[in-house]
């Protein structure tokens, strides 16, 4: 059985990776209709359920690993609060799709309660995950000497034989998707110059896009190993990224912060056909080659992204609006959103893009629960 595991292991790794992933958007799904859903579907397994199991626990465990998309930055009160002694630099926040989830399942249990130990990290690799001890690099009150390394995430979740649900929203951080933007921002101000050059045909020391796509497969499959053997039992929900960037780059206004400022129109299309939605269907074929749940936020997403306008955008721009205790100032560079009356908020969801992912992660963990 191992050895016929591992040969699809190895058959997996070698799958070449499409150039372009196929596939028409749907429509954004109702929040209301997602919701009834889920209600419905804990009403029916509460009716056919047995009214009690010996040995059986009395609440379900639901460990939520992941990085920045995953933890909330800058959206809702940070977890643990501003001035514990508990933080740890991760920058979890109330209002990220963990936290917004767990609110759900509290009013609707789905059979019984559902205990959340949230670890997720800001700027977590898949690395993060299973191997490696991660520094956080939290901007928000870094204690004198910078935040200390913590352990990987299966290890400060307490992954075991009990943990029911695992959902995982981590990738991005290991291309990585924000270095790419920055300089795809960076080259966005130099005439001549192409981002999709960069990194298609790319200097000495720089990985081209398609390497750094196969790397990511390769890492993604030994994290998902290694998370279903510390949980054996555990439904495993891996979660993609959502439709930061528009399905038409003309859309994106290059003198606006709010928006994704100077990237030239061509290397956002290149950004959104060539990295963000070929890291997708790699998550997407890893997750099903293990048998576990893809949870697809990009097809809702879409038309929703950081060149919109603000009361229709989920995800905000360069520079967006975010909680006061957030930095209007990147260290370490020139970008400053202060002028503007804006935070640095790098692309990254805001409210209504968690409450939309916070809809599909609900209902693939309570489908995931009544096979449990």
């Amino acid at each position: 059985m191992r050895s016929t595991f591992m040969g699809r292991l190895a058959a997996l790794a070698s799958t070449a990776l499409p150039a372009r992933p196929g596939g028409a958007a749907r429509h954004p799904v109702s929040r209301l209709r997602a919701r009834a859903l889920a209600v419905g579907l804990t009403l029916a397994v509460s009716a056919l359920a047995p009214s009690g199991s010996a040995g059986a626990a009395d609440h379900y465990r639901w460990a939520a690993l992941g990085d920045s998309y995953t933890a909330g930055g800058f959206v809702g009160n940070p977890q643990p609060p501003l001035g514990s002694a508990s933080r740890d630099g991760c920058d979890r926040t109330s209002d990220a799709y963990p936290g917004v989830v767990e609110r759900e399942l509290d009013e609707f249990p789905p059979g019984k309660p559902v205990h959340l130990t949230n670890v997720s990290c800001g700027n977590a690799t898949i690395d993060d995950i299973t191997t490696s001890r991660q520094t956080p690099i939290s901007p928000v009150q870094p204690p004198a000497g910078g935040w200390t390394a913590v352990d990987p995430q299966i290890q400060r979740a307490h992954l075991n034989d009990q943990t029911d649900v695992v959902t995982i929203g981590v990738g991005g951080n290991s291309l990585p998707f924000g270095g790419m933007l920055l300089k795809c921002l960076e080259l966005g101000a130099t005439p001549g110059k192409s981002c999709r050059e960069h990194y298609t045909n790319p200097p000495e020391g720089e990985e081209s896009i398609q390497d750094k796509l196969a790397r990511v497969q390769d890492e993604y499959i030994a994290m998902l190993a290694k998370v279903h053997e510390a949980a054996p039992n555990a439904k495993v929900i891996t979660v993609g990224y959502p439709a930061v960037l528009p399905q038409e780059s003309s859309a994106c206004n290059r003198l606006a912060l709010t928006e994704l400022s100077l990237i030239k129109h061509a290397d956002i299309d290149w950004l959104r056909d060539d990295v963000l939605q070929p890291l997708n269907s790699t998550i997407q074929r890893v997750t099903s080659f293990f048998g576990d749940r893809y949870v697809d936020v990009y097809s809702s997403s879409v038309g929703h992204d950081a060149c919109q306008p603000a009361d229709t955008k989920w995800v905000e721009g360069i520079c967006g609006t975010a909680a006061d205790y957030w930095p209007a100032k990147l260290a370490g560079t020139l970008l400053n959103c202060a002028p503007i009356n804006k935070r640095v908020t790098l692309v990254h969801p805001n409210a209504a893009g968690y409450a939309n992912t916070a809809a599909h992660v609900e209902r693939a963990i309570r489908i995931a629960l009544l096979d449990s």
